[in-house]
């Protein structure tokens, strides 16, 4: 939370609730709120810069041919080896010179001498119509065979999301499992004072405007099917939680209750959101049908509940609670009841995600002095500290599990950052101009 949002948090909140609650900022992470003056859609300016290190555990040793047959091919081989290497997962090697087409035999002996397991190529042409024909073909050197191949179409506009597509197969014919290079990541730019809710590719290309505001944006949260996003909007002088559709821009209020309304998240079948209100008192969990009826409170507690999010299998909650003294994560039923506390190690965790097996949390953590993004395996208690910054925030896993998205200050800037969920690849995404806060990674398309 930036110093701006909570002083206008602390002006808004009520007398008795301002002087009581005199925690670090961050842990009002959950209450703070957003003026939206305007609803975009529409190619935002800035593109983000990735910059990696680290490798994984295993590397695959693959070459990525050019497309042949036009120059576009260049570009769709260059995507897809910008995707496959900021996992940390692939070892690239050479294809200059190939000139390969999806007609003429592999030397998969030649290939296997060069050091490549797998040869990824492929053709593209142009229509009469204007569109574009790409055809694409993975090769296994070592077996000499076949272990992919697929066509596409698509306009000069759809290249890069036919290219993501085709790294998303290769990925998950190598791993087993589902890539997500053709997914998006939602986020807050500040730029000056305008704040914009922008939606990218996962890689950070391409970005769009959802939302624009005077006022600091915060809390978006991704629909299960990826058409929607919840967030909290302070325009009419009070937080309201609304949804917003992005492909027509469309929003309606789904919680607009005495007090603070905030921190919207939705549930795995997207029926429901979980939010946090105070027309009760002090901030507690709430659930509630995705079209605004049908509210039914959850936790009932003297001290702040806030931060829901919904466990996989939509049966219970996690959420941030002051309870035990110190910040800390709990779980619970749907049906209240008594929470469970899950974090132990350290006297301030916060802000939990869930990876969509169910098996390790995430959370922002406290350690001498410094906001870290923590890893913790609920089976075996075994935590695991993926960043070294000094003030990480909003943990987002990606939709295969398999990485994590945060926001983090480098330099004396907010940008966005990325690590493996094993912590040995690093990533950070950096705007051109601004600064890149909230961030959360959206669903597998549909």
């Amino acid at each position: 939370m930036t110093p701006e949002t909570l002083s206008r948090y602390a002006r808004r909140a009520s007398p008795a609730q301002a002087g009581s609650d005199r925690r670090p900022a961050r842990f009002l992470l959950g209450l703070a709120l957003l003026v939206a003056a305007a609803l975009l859609w529409r190619p935002a300016h800035a593109q983000l810069r990735v910059d990696i290190s680290g490798t994984g555990a295993t590397q695959y040793p693959i070459a990525i041919a050019d497309f042949s047959g036009d120059d576009a091919g260049r570009g769709i081989a260059e995507v897809i080896r910008a995707d496959l290497t900021r996992t940390g997962q692939f070892r690239l090697v050479s294809a200059v010179g190939s000139n390969l087409t999806v007609d003429t035999p592999v030397a998969y002996d030649d290939w296997r001498a060069r050091g490549a397991d797998t040869l990824a190529y492929g053709s593209i042409a142009r229509s009469p119509d204007g569109r574009y024909d790409i055809r694409y073909r993975l090769a296994d050197t070592v077996q000499h065979g076949q272990l992919d191949g697929v066509a596409f179409t698509g306009t000069d506009r759809e290249l890069r999301r036919i290219a993501h597509q085709i790294a998303d197969r290769i990925y998950e014919k190598i791993t087993g499992v589902k890539g997500v290079f053709s997914t998006h990541i939602a986020y807050v730019l500040k730029q000056g004072s305008t704040y914009e809710l922008q939606v990218a590719d996962a890689d950070g290309q391409d970005p769009k405007v959802a939302l624009r505001s005077r006022e600091p944006i915060i809390s978006p949260s991704w629909s299960p099917d990826g058409n929607k996003l919840a967030y909290v909007s302070f325009e009419s002088g009070k937080p309201v939680v609304y949804v917003q559709t992005l492909a027509s821009s469309q929003r309606v209020p789904v919680a607009n209750y005495k007090g603070n309304n905030s921190a919207p998240s939705w549930s795995p079948d997207g029926s429901r959101l979980a939010l946090v209100l105070t027309r009760d008192g002090l901030s507690q969990i709430y659930v509630v049908n995705a079209d605004g009826i049908g509210l039914r409170r959850v936790t009932r507690s003297p001290m702040i509940d806030t931060e829901p999010v919904f466990s996989p299998d939509g049966g219970s909650l996690y959420f941030t609670s002051d309870r035990s003294g110190n910040p800390q994560i709990y779980q619970t039923g749907l049906d209240g009841g008594d929470p469970r506390r899950v974090t132990f190690n350290g006297s301030y965790n916060i802000s939990p995600r869930i990876s969509p097996d169910g098996r390790t949390l995430l959370y922002v953590s406290r350690r001498d002095g410094a906001f870290r993004i923590a890893s913790l395996d609920l089976a075996s208690g075994k935590e695991t500290l993926l960043s070294d910054g000094r003030d990480d925030q909003s943990p987002s896993f990606a939709p295969n599990g398999m990485q994590v998205l945060y926001a983090a200050v480098q330099n004396g800037r907010s940008v966005l950052a990325g690590v493996s969920s094993d912590g040995r690849v690093r990533q950070t995404l950096s705007v051109l101009n601004g600064e890149v806060r909230e961030p959360t990674w959206g669903p597998f398309p549909q």
